[in-house]
């Protein structure tokens, strides 16, 4: 299934954009879900229809949803206090009625990242899945969970662990305490499989990302800010759209010096970012797009096919420099802001206000980083063969 996912800065009009993409794809005879993040419904007036936690026709072939967070959260935490009564009923604690129960922080990401793999695995039901993410530093965060959490539940409950688990009785009584329950482990294991899936939806070589922004300078260093965020989480984004642009010629003096500011910063867009994005316009209707009619009178790019997934190549340079070099797409990363730190197998990477640890290549795992260089937006880490580790005759 094609996926894409749109977002931008605060106010730039990204769910505008992706109900419109989402309709005209409709429109075109592609079975479509539009999946909304946003906790109330902007995107029911947007499109004349109310969306909520069960999925809505709006249109022919096209379906809305906007997860329910409260009930999921409700029945996810009666679940876990049901399975571990035995922990509770030791503890002294006092069982949580239904009715009295309120999502947390995080659970409305979680739901979210559960309806984003359910609805990416429904290819027999639609064809195209239009994601509205939440304003970019949020988007960025959300799509980076399943990630960090499968990260965080290796390190806590390695699965290699379970193999002991005969001996937790024993342990158990030698101890005096209670040892983990196997639903402990079970548990872990679920929540990996469903964030392995969640995190699979994002990183598939059919999801691309694209960029809603008003041109200007404020929109310019959101966009700077979001490319080099979405590369650093190995996201394609094939679409920068200039949004609500104003006429080129108005009589209005206040206006015209308004529509020569965002025709600068399209023409930067342009020169920065069009070799590898579709820098596309969008007018401003004059008015807040309400309603089908208005919705198709919006240019938004067709949905195309994916461009495939983002490489990041290790290079060989072994027989004329002695070192690997591995490349790493970063547009708008600035070389002040960048950081590295090896832990392991594993390569921290800053830019700016975004980190990713990500897992080094099997070949590099045997090699020293022997320094980096930031050029022409790429980051590239060279790593010098470990005499110890490195087979002989390499």
């Amino acid at each position: 299934m094609r996926t894409i996912l749109i977002t931008g800065p605060g106010g730039s009009g990204r769910t505008t954009v992706a109900a419109a993409t989402a309709l005209e794809a409709a429109r075109q005879g592609t079975r479509t879900l539009l999946l909304t993040a946003d906790r109330t419904d902007t995107l029911g007036p947007i499109l004349g229809t109310p969306t909520g936690g069960t999925p809505t026709e709006a249109a022919p072939r096209l379906t809305t949803w906007r997860p329910d967070a409260t009930e999921d959260f409700r029945t996810d935490l009666l679940a876990f206090q049901d399975r571990a009564a035995t922990a509770l009923d030791l503890l002294g604690a006092t069982r949580l009625d239904g009715e009295e129960l309120t999502p947390l922080p995080g659970a409305e990401e979680l739901t979210f990242l559960r309806a984003l793999r359910d609805a990416a695995t429904a290819a027999d039901t639609y064809d195209l899945l239009v994601v509205d993410l939440p304003p970019t530093p949020r988007a960025l965060a959300l799509l980076a969970l399943p990630e960090q959490l499968r990260r965080y539940l290796r390190r806590l409950l390695p699965a290699e662990r379970q193999a002991a688990r005969a001996l937790r009785p024993v342990l158990g009584r030698l101890a005096g305490v209670p040892m983990p329950g196997e639903w402990l482990y079970e548990t872990a294991a679920r929540w990996d499989v469903e964030l392995a899936a969640a995190q699979l939806a994002v990183e598939d070589p059919a999801t691309t990302v694209r960029l809603v922004a008003e041109p200007g300078p404020a929109g310019t260093d959101a966009v700077r800010d979001a490319a080099t965020g979405l590369a650093l989480r190995g996201l394609r984004t094939d679409a920068l759209i200039a949004n609500r642009v104003l006429p080129d010629t108005s009589p209005d003096t206040w206006l015209a010096t308004l529509a020569v500011q965002q025709r600068k910063a399209i023409d930067e867009w342009s020169d920065e970012w069009g070799q590898t994005y579709d820098v596309r316009e969008i007018p401003h209707l004059g008015r807040d797009p309400r309603g089908t009619e208005d919705l198709a009178a919006l240019p938004v790019p067709a949905p195309g096919d994916a461009p495939g997934p983002v490489e990041w190549p290790v290079a060989d340079h072994l027989a004329d420099d002695g070192v690997l070099v591995w490349h790493i797409p970063l547009p708008g990363a600035i070389r002040e802001e960048l950081d590295l730190v090896r832990r392991g197998d594993e390569l921290v990477v800053t830019a700016g206000q975004f980190r990713r640890i990500v897992p080094l290549p099997s070949a590099l795992r045997r090699c020293t980083v022997d320094g980096a260089s930031l050029r022409e937006g790429e980051l590239r880490v060279r790593f010098a063969p470990d005499p110890d580790l490195w087979p002989r005759g390499k």
